[in-house]
């Protein structure tokens, strides 16, 4: 797959692997990219990206937080 190249510049007190990451989750979430492709992005190993996007509040099955309280109160 044919990737594009985004280039951002951040204050040098930005957490770089911390913006890489929510970027990431985020694109994971829209189902822009895939879970291994998000890992890519953010210099992880697929098995840590998924072990650690919910803390972005992103679900790696497809449910919003407000989903799973649903289920859980049911």
């Amino acid at each position: 797959m044919k990737m594009k190249t985004l280039t951002i510049e951040l204050p040098d007190s930005g957490n770089l692997q911390e913006v890489k990451m929510q970027l990431a989750a985020q694109l994971f979430e829209k189902a822009i990219l895939s879970s291994g492709q998000a890992a890519d992005l953010a210099g992880i190993s697929k098995r840590e990206f998924i072990e650690n996007v919910g803390k972005y509040g992103i679900s790696i099955f497809g449910e919003t937080p407000e989903d799973i309280e649903k289920i859980i109160n049911e």
